[in-house]
This record gives structure tokens, sequence and C-alpha cells, in this order.
């Protein structure tokens, strides 16, 4: 699945640190376990990084993707 980042924020059009919680629990409530993630859109590295921290464990295959670097892996959990 593919989460652009920016529709966790897109009611207020900034992400606030303040309001991580927030965008944690909907990251939980969309991505299902084992699932392969996507990341991408615009948004601040600290909240990539911490839905990375987040998704480790939950996801099996967790991947960023931006216009300019293409898709690269963060970390991927599949046996196979």
């Amino acid at each position: 699945m593919t989460l652009d980042l920016s529709t966790l924020y897109a009611a207020t059009g900034t992400a606030k640190l303040a309001d991580l919680p927030g965008y944690e629990a909907r990251v939980r409530e969309i991505v299902p376990a084992g699932a392969d993630v996507t990341l991408t859109g615009p948004g601040p590295v600290w909240l990539y990084l911490r839905l990375a921290h987040l998704l480790h464990g939950r996801a099996r295959i967790l991947t960023y993707e931006s216009p300019v670097t293409g898709p690269v892996e963060i970390f991927n959990h599949n046996p196979h």
C-alpha cells in the first residue's frame, strides 16, 4: 500500500509535532499487519522517521519513494 504522508495533515496544511500521536493512530488504523508499505509525499523528516519506526515490526517491507530518488527500500522482513 502507498501512504502519502501529506494526507495525514491535509486538514491543517502543515504537519505539527503536537499532532504526532494522531498521525500515528491514523497509520495504525490504515496499515494492516504484514503489509508492504511505501511512504511518499511531502512531509517533514521527523514524520517520516517516526512513522518508519512505528511501522517496523508491523509492515513486512517498508519503502520510501520520491521523484528524485525513486524507490528506496528501508527494511525488508520478507523471508523469501
